[in-house]
């Protein structure tokens, strides 16, 4: 008898070239969903128009919110855009910030990175800041210049973990260090947001949804890049991973199953 996979969906980029839309994900995010978390990752397709989102997420057991070159469109949080918002992908913000709202309200696992921590808060009517470093003792929060990975995603700067909240209890520790490889960061944090970690210049760098049915975590780094061996990574996606098996063993009857 084979046994269950939970199915974690993640949310594609999209992009052009040659005259054609192609939806992606980046790999790094599926080998931490199936390496580390033990969950069969799935891609859905940024095409809102041509999917009924209910029906799509009785077919999930748990929401993966990748980031991205692309940033949130301004008018989504109230304000006018300007070249520093950019780039922008309008097909995935259209069926993301959507999806966030319907997932929490169903109470299917979910975990944001980068972009898709930054679509946490605007779905939940936060804003954004653009250009951080340009702010009056603001930490440079972007990746350093360097074409190896390594070096890109290596550790930058220390948080603060919130004392008593939910990054404490899966980590054990009140402080640890994490990349920084964005430009954008929260401005105003929804009200359905707790944050869970502060960099050393303010900017938020982990929150929780209030009140939450289950797992639904977001962090501003990226906790996905060789997940395996970074011990705060295995554990954050640990328990997502045991959160998502968690929501697919109270459901009566799995719509799919996968060996």
């Amino acid at each position: 008898m084979t046994s269950y996979s939970p199915l974690v969906g993640l949310p594609a980029d999209t992009y052009e070239s040659h005259g054609f839309l192609f939806h992606s994900l980046g790999d790094k995010y599926l080998r931490a969903v199936a390496e580390v978390a033990h969950c069969t990752p799935v891609m859905i397709p940024s095409m809102v128009d041509a999917l009924h989102l209910d029906q799509l997420l009785d077919h999930f057991d748990g929401l993966l919110m990748t980031g991205a070159v692309s940033n949130v469109h301004p008018p989504h949080y109230g304000e006018e855009p300007t070249a520093d918002h950019e780039p922008y992908d309008h097909a995935r913000d259209a069926i993301t910030l959507k999806l966030i709202k319907r997932v929490i309200e169903r109470g299917i696992p979910l975990f944001c990175i980068c972009r898709g921590f930054q679509e946490l808060n605007v779905a939940l009517g936060g804003s954004l800041e653009t250009e951080l470093q340009r702010g009056e003792g603001r930490l440079d929060h972007r990746a350093p210049k360097s074409d190896d990975t390594d070096v890109r995603y290596g550790p930058r700067h220390a948080i603060a973990v919130t004392p008593g909240g939910q990054l404490e209890k899966m980590l054990g520790k009140r402080q640890t260090m994490i990349n920084s490889i964005h430009r954008q960061g929260v401005k105003k944090l929804a009200p359905g947001l707790v944050a869970e970690a502060i960099a050393p210049d303010g900017v938020v760098e982990a929150v929780s949804v209030k009140g939450a049915k289950s797992f639904a975590f977001g962090t501003q780094w990226h906790p996905e890049y060789k997940a395996a061996q970074n011990p705060d990574s295995v554990k954050l996606f640990t328990a997502f991973g045991d959160a998502v098996r968690a929501y697919a063993a109270g459901r009566s009857e799995p719509a799919r199953r996968i060996a």
